[in-house]
């Protein structure tokens, strides 16, 4: 593991910038009914610990485990949902875990470290999203004009002190704010509690084209 994560870190050293606009959405579907997500879980943490602030790392817990053991406490039926979505995206079999997705461009295991890293390489070199989020207080301002429907997520996440799971930030709650179809779009952020994101992606669980952490 310790040669991966070094692996790991090189590839990340000769990343190019994130092309589109906030932190990179890092996002991982696992369970605690999942041998290898133990080891998803300590790479991608290495991963925030290399790249701060931009990338921002999201665990989304599915119960289709829970067979094998005890239940998956953390588990939302979105998270599953949003699993099997990014299957048909990426004309995948079905979902399996620990799955890791970047920016909805690439997906790769999460618990191997030299693939996230070459996974995060090809998201990064995506052309620019033509699209903005500027914060004003207690709303965001989003403009820009996406290639055809966007939706706009408000996600909810325990964060730092308030995380008691192994989980990197693991979602607590998703609902989607609305859709978008371009232009100028003025949004009033819900209340946070932990940790909060807005993201605006691609419909269908495709590109993601903005990030901003609302924490």
């Amino acid at each position: 593991m310790t040669r991966l994560l070094v692996s790991l870190a090189l590839l990340l050293g000769f990343a190019v910038p994130a092309q589109a606009e906030g932190p990179m959405l890092v996002e991982l579907f696992a369970s605690k009914n999942c041998r290898a997500c133990p080891a998803a879980y300590k790479t991608l943490k290495q991963v925030e610990a290399e790249r701060g602030d931009s990338v921002m790392v999201l665990t989304w817990a599915v119960d289709y485990w829970d067979y094998l053991g005890s239940k998956e406490k953390m588990a939302l039926p979105e998270s599953s949902e949003r699993q099997r979505a990014y299957a048909e995206h990426f004309s995948l079999r079905g979902p399996y875990t620990p799955q890791s997705v970047y920016n909805g461009l690439e997906q790769t295991a999460g618990n191997k470290p030299t693939k996230v890293g070459a996974a995060m390489m090809k998201a990064e070199m995506a052309e620019p999203a033509n699209v903005r989020l500027q914060s004003t207080g207690k709303k965001v301002v989003l403009t820009g004009q996406p290639e055809g429907l966007a939706d706009i997520w408000w996600v909810a996440y325990l964060d730092a002190d308030d995380n008691m799971t192994k989980m990197p930030n693991p979602v607590t709650s998703v609902r989607q704010i609305g859709p978008w179809l371009g232009g100028k779009a003025e949004i009033d952020l819900p209340a946070c509690a932990s940790g909060c994101a807005l993201i605006v992606q691609e419909a269908g669980m495709g590109r993601v084209l903005a990030t901003m952490r609302a924490d």
